[in-house]
């Protein structure tokens, strides 16, 4: 039977546990949310990947064998974004990219901040 790999309680330690070069790759995608992100946000594993919480869910990312995602939590973002995201493998909230390649930080950081504007507007009614 195969053992189970311990679930990372930091992102921290699930980012030392992915290769190279996707551990680069998320470590860009991590700072770029964190630059873009309001304040108050949290940092979180949730279901065994980085997640960020402001007003709800934000945002997460994840590495995977042959690519590396980031999850939006609405498909209404890919919309909004569709021409900048065009290149990329998309599907329903999530965006894949490769292992080695994140995306733009200027993209993310835009898409971090629509997002944090949909959950404060949820917050306001």
């Amino acid at each position: 039977m195969k053992k189970k790999s311990a679930i990372p309680k930091t992102v921290n330690q699930y980012l030392a546990a992915v290769p190279e070069p996707a551990r680069s790759t998320l470590k860009e995608v991590r700072a770029a949310i964190r630059a873009a992100a309001p304040a108050e946000t949290t940092e979180i594993i949730s279901y065994g990947m980085p997640m960020y919480k402001y007003k709800g869910t934000l945002i997460g990312f994840a590495a995977y064998a042959k690519h590396c995602s980031l999850f939006l939590a609405t498909p209404s973002l890919l919309k909004l974004f569709k021409d900048e995201l065009s290149r990329y493998e998309i599907s329903k909230g999530t965006i894949r990219f490769p292992t080695d390649k994140p995306l733009p930080a200027s993209l993310m950081k835009k898409i971090v901040k629509a997002r944090a504007a949909q959950n404060d507007q949820k917050q306001d009614r």
